[in-house]
């Protein structure tokens, strides 16, 4: 059942791909409003569409914890968007946020020179614009050009070695970028003005929404159809606003780390979904795990940069 109401969902909020020289975003920019009045709508009066929220919540829970009549720019915080009860511990947290550290740490580290005298600042002149400008479609190498991958390729450009993608040195670093882009009040503004790139964006939006692994589950059964719904104890965020918040530093990820460092990039965040979803995820530096966030980042153009930023 649930594939079925998989496949449905997926049609009503993609149409057919169809393009024109002279508007290279028009199907992702129907693909981003529909999504947007789909949750909306879902979201409009949770307890008339408990259908929508089904099989866990009861209705005291969607009546009492679950918001409603939330807006496009509410839904940039995840779970904690809908959820009085998170919204309240989130709300604490940040009162003196825990990967406050790490953003000076990434500071110093655009700061400090390379071993040739340069530094991040000449890859990356203004790190507000860092924090907000990736991912986007390089129409010189004809591919999708992530920050993650981006800072590497700075690194090896001035003989530095290059960094884990998924957390320590490239993730501080991106915290400083982002809480640059939230502090000058940035705000996502993928743009799709080729053929090329908007292939790119399709292929990215075939992945995200194409079953994978054993347990036969594509990202959007969990945060389209299932966003509200409960898994054990934990609600599912909704696939609008994801990207705006990273890197994030996840409370589960500090408390594995002997310096209590939780921040993660987006790269580490979708790998480990995907591993979730019993499949093994591709490379953050390949042209899939490109492409997807570059889908991902289209679909929340126009939300206002909110990271770093906390989860569980």
């Amino acid at each position: 059942m649930l594939l079925n109401i998989a496949k449905t969902t997926a049609l009503v909020v993609l149409t057919a791909y169809t393009l024109n020289a002279a508007d290279f975003n028009a199907q992702a920019e129907k693909d981003r409003i529909a999504l947007v009045k789909y949750f909306e709508a879902k979201f409009e009066d949770p307890l008339k569409n408990r259908n929508t929220f089904f099989p866990y919540s009861t209705d005291d829970e969607l009546e009492n914890n679950i918001m409603s009549g939330l807006k496009f720019d509410d839904f940039s915080k995840g779970n904690y968007s809908f959820s009085k009860n998170g919204r309240m511990s989130y709300d604490e947290i940040k009162e003196m946020p825990p990967y406050e550290e790490f953003v000076e740490k990434g500071e110093a580290l655009y700061e400090k020179p390379f071993a040739n005298g340069k530094s991040f600042k000449d890859c990356f002149p203004d790190p507000s614009q860092a924090g907000v400008m990736y991912p986007y479609f390089d129409e010189t190498k004809k591919d999708v050009q992530t920050l993650t991958v981006a800072i590497n390729e700075c690194l090896v450009a001035n003989g530095e070695k290059p960094w884990k993608t998924t957390k320590g040195p490239i993730a501080h670093l991106e915290a400083f970028f982002a809480q640059s882009a939230q502090d000058a009040e940035k705000v996502i503004d993928v743009k799709i003005e080729s053929t090329a790139a908007a292939e790119a964006y399709e292929r990215g939006k075939e992945y995200y929404y194409t079953q994978r692994g054993y347990l036969k589950l594509n990202c959007a059964e969990c945060h389209v159809i299932g966003a509200g719904q409960r898994v054990r104890n934990e609600s599912l965020s909704p696939f609008l606003g994801q990207v705006t918040h990273f890197p994030v530093y996840r409370l589960k990820w500090a408390a594995n780390d002997k310096n209590n460092d939780g921040l993660g990039t987006l790269e580490r965040r979708m790998s480990g979904c995907i591993k979730d979803q019993g499949q093994v995820p591709p490379k953050n530096d390949s042209r899939d795990m490109k492409e997807l966030l570059f889908f991902m980042a289209y679909m929340s153009n126009g939300m206002k940069i909110d990271g770093p930023d906390i989860r569980k």
